[in-house]
C-alpha cells in the first residue's frame, strides 16, 4: 500500500510578471500590480507531498531528513532571498507566475528524488492563493 508523506518548506522571492512579447500598457492590464516594473515579493509555502510504498525494514516512504536536504540543496538555495526574473536561470525566460515556479520546483525535485515516488507540489503564493502540481483527475 503506497503512503503520501509531506515536507512544508518556506521561502521568500520577489517577481514581476510580465511578457515582453505584451506593450507596457497590456501587461499592466493583464497583471496589474504584479507587473511592478520594481518588482514585489512574495512569502512562498512549498509543500512536497511523496507518494510511495512503506520500506519494510526502515518503516517509512522516504527518509524526511534526506528529503528536506533535498528541498534546501535545489530549491531553497536556488530560490529563496531571491529576484526570480534577474537572480535565477529558470525565470530568465519563463514568466515567474505561480504555475511556473511550482512546475520549475516539480521538474527539478523529479530529478532528484528515485522514479518508484510519486511527486506532487502545493505552492502557496498568499495564504489565500496556491497552486498544485501536477492535477491527476
Amino acid at each position: 500500500m503506497k503512503v503520501a508523506v509531506f515536507r512544508k518548506e518556506h521561502f521568500n522571492a520577489a517577481h514581476q510578471l510580465h511578457n515582453p512579447r505584451w506593450s507596457d500598457e497590456k501587461n499592466e492590464r493583464v497583471f496589474g500590480k504584479c507587473n511592478n516594473k520594481n518588482f514585489h515579493g512574495h512569502n512562498y509555502d512549498l509543500i512536497v507531498r511523496v507518494i510511495g510504498e512503506v520500506d519494510e525494514e526502515k518503516g517509512y516512504v522516504i527518509d524526511m531528513k534526506e528529503l528536506s536536504d533535498i528541498i534546501k540543496e535545489n530549491i531553497l538555495d536556488r530560490f529563496d532571498h531571491k529576484n526570480l526574473n534577474l537572480d535565477t536561470e529558470e525565470f530568465k525566460n519563463l514568466n515567474p507566475s505561480a504555475e511556473n515556479i511550482a512546475i520549475v520546483i516539480w521538474n527539478i525535485l523529479r530529478q532528484k528524488l528515485d522514479i518508484k515516488y510519486d511527486l506532487k507540489i502545493k505552492l502557496y503564493e498568499t495564504e489565500r492563493n496556491f497552486v498544485e502540481y501536477p492535477v491527476t483527475n
